[in-house]
């Protein structure tokens, strides 16, 4: 007679009533990927949202601070302390626009472009790592259908 698993005596987890929600799922998979590279980016005193913020610029210099906002899926006002901490440590800059005397121009710092490098190495292992149960065809797949989901 098989002997009953050790596991089929133990309850369900606290969260199993969960356990059927996409959403749940993603924001338990979100807050692991976002731990590990908070640990990763705290060593250079920035955030998830700092190094997003510098990615956008980088491949968009000179945009808006509305635009680079809606590229971070935040609101505009959350902009502001966000670039003014990216100023204080001279890795962006905001320049003033020729036509519209009213507007700000953001690009990386001769230093952003350089941190940036570095960051983007540190956040591709990061994400590697927090996803190393999956092999590559299966992260390619979770990342198209991730996309699929908030891209639409």
């Amino acid at each position: 007679m098989a002997k009953p698993s050790p596991l089929a005596d133990m309850p369900p987890p606290l969260d199993s009533a969960l356990d059927d929600l996409i959403g749940y799922a993603i924001r338990r998979a979100q807050l692991k990927l976002f731990q590990n590279l908070i640990g990763r980016l705290a060593e250079h005193d920035l955030r998830p949202a700092q190094f997003s913020a510098l990615a956008i610029i980088e491949q968009n210099p000179g945009l808006m601070q509305t635009d680079l906002a809606r590229a971070l899926a935040i609101e505009p006002p959350q902009v502001v302390p966000l670039l003014n901490k990216l100023e204080s440590r001279a890795l962006a800059v905001r320049l003033r626009c020729k036509p519209d005397k009213r507007s700000y121009g953001i690009f990386l710092s001769k230093s952003g472009e350089t941190l940036l490098k570095t960051l983007k190495d540190i956040a591709a292992q990061s994400d590697l790592d927090a996803t190393a149960a999956l092999d590559s065809e299966e992260r390619a797949t979770l990342l198209r259908l991730l996309k699929k989901v908030y891209q639409d």
